[in-house]
């Protein structure tokens, strides 16, 4: 809703939620087939075993940092990953707590309610399943349950994957940034997705009807797919 200052000039809506909101909790999230827990040390054997799955390194194209040859350089980023606050990190399990993956919160922004989710590593076992969209679930939630009004994923514009897995989530394309930003040598378009507070209902309730067991034959396979609002 636009409304108009005594000047008659166009401003925005008045916020309908208090800020800033509370640090996001970095604790446990636990769902019907997934559990993420905060990334520690001990995880990364099993997690550098995953992903050692990935025979062509092909999870590793558009991620910051990796593909971590041995173990001993894994650890060395885990360890460091786990301190950090900023982005905040989390190991996604299955069902039976073994690590498959990470992801973290990032741009963590309280004093406007808006955080991103990004640094998603899925190793092979993880990709394509149900585990890895409720993880993307839980965390969104969780956000949204703490009264945050935005919530952002970001990719490299030409990471055809992961453009579909934000809108297959119901993220809203917003745009792309030319040259924001570079790594591995190489420039990076930026594409920008986002949900907001006011979508998240319907949104929720389209991942609360995907997830229930009864939408899975006896063989896990998903008798009807994810169709966001």
């Amino acid at each position: 809703m636009t409304q108009t200052n005594p000047l008659g000039q166009p401003i925005g809506a008045p916020l309908d939620v208090d800020l800033p909101r509370p640090a996001l909790p970095h604790i446990a999230l636990t769902g019907q087939y997934t559990r993420l827990a905060p990334l520690s040390l001990e995880h990364a054997p099993a997690l550098h075993k995953a992903n050692r799955a990935s025979t062509d390194n092909r999870m590793w194209t558009y991620m910051p940092d990796g593909p971590f040859e041995t173990l001993a350089d894994y650890t060395a980023w885990v360890a460091k990953s786990a301190r950090s606050e900023d982005p905040l990190f989390f190991t996604i399990m299955d069902a039976a707590g073994t690590p498959l993956g990470t992801a973290s919160y990032l741009r963590i922004k309280p004093e406007v309610g808006s955080a991103e989710v990004g640094w998603i590593a899925m190793s092979p076992a993880l990709q394509r399943t149900r585990t890895s969209t409720e993880a993307m679930y839980l965390m969104m939630r969780h956000a949204f349950d703490q009264g945050y009004r935005r919530y952002e994923w970001k990719c490299d514009s030409l990471n055809a994957p992961s453009r579909a897995a934000a809108e297959r989530l119901g993220f809203q394309y917003e745009g792309t940034f030319r040259q924001a930003t570079a790594y591995k040598g190489r420039n990076r378009d930026t594409a920008w997705f986002a949900i907001i507070d006011k979508d998240w209902p319907a949104i929720r309730a389209e991942f609360d009807r995907w997830l229930d067991p009864a939408n899975f034959d006896e063989t896990g396979m998903q008798k009807s797919p994810l169709r966001m609002p």
